[in-house]
């Protein structure tokens, strides 16, 4: 008995060996760094090492339908309007605070004329250099490219302030809208985890 349990013990040693030797011969993985992705590896919401913002919307709805816990024919008519209330909600809210957190009114954060960058002085994400800008980015735009000429005066800076002003307090009508159409299609549920997510009031 006592020989067969030191075979065993030898046995297990010279597996332990083994092992030890194969994951020190094994090379890491190609671009990994302490679980990492590297330069050439995609990580979430990214596509070719850069971000991409459409990826990483379709993720975030994904995530969303599921705690929302809609089924596909539920979500076909809920996504849509879902989407809808959150750019709305991004129009009204999130985009002053943008201008600055993007370049602000000029230096490095771009320059008047210069149609590939942002409403707030960035450059667009990747993917969106080519959309169409909504009435609140382009009086935003507006009213940056007077901001950065020396010689505005006050009453253009004036008027292009009404005009982001009112084009703001319409896309503040049309959320009030857009909220409505999406509560008709949800459970009380639904509406109360979106009211706690900050969609609805």
């Amino acid at each position: 008995m006592q020989k067969k349990v030191i075979t065993i013990a030898a046995v297990a040693c010279v597996l332990a060996l083994v092992i030890a030797g194969l994951s020190i011969a094994q090379p890491p993985a190609r671009g990994s760094r302490g679980g990492q992705a590297g330069p050439g590896q995609r990580g979430p919401g990214q596509r070719g090492g850069q971000f991409d913002p459409a990826q990483m919307q379709q993720r975030m709805m994904e995530r969303m339908k599921e705690q929302l816990g809609a089924s596909d024919a539920e979500w076909k008519i809920m996504g849509p309007r879902l989407t809808k209330v959150m750019e709305l909600n991004r129009q009204t809210s999130g985009m002053g605070r943008g201008m600055m957190m993007f370049g602000g009114f000029g230096g490095r954060g771009g320059r008047p004329g210069d149609t590939s960058r942002g409403p707030g002085g960035g450059r667009e994400p990747r993917g969106q250099t080519n959309r169409q800008l909504t009435p609140v980015e382009t009086a935003m735009q507006a009213l940056r490219t007077t901001l950065q000429d020396e010689s505005a005066s006050p009453e253009q800076i004036k008027n292009q302030l009404t005009a982001l002003r009112a084009a703001r307090e319409k896309a503040q009508q049309n959320l009030a809208v857009a909220q409505q159409e999406l509560r008709q299609i949800l459970t009380m549920r639904q509406e109360a985890m979106l009211v706690l997510m900050g969609m609805l009031k």
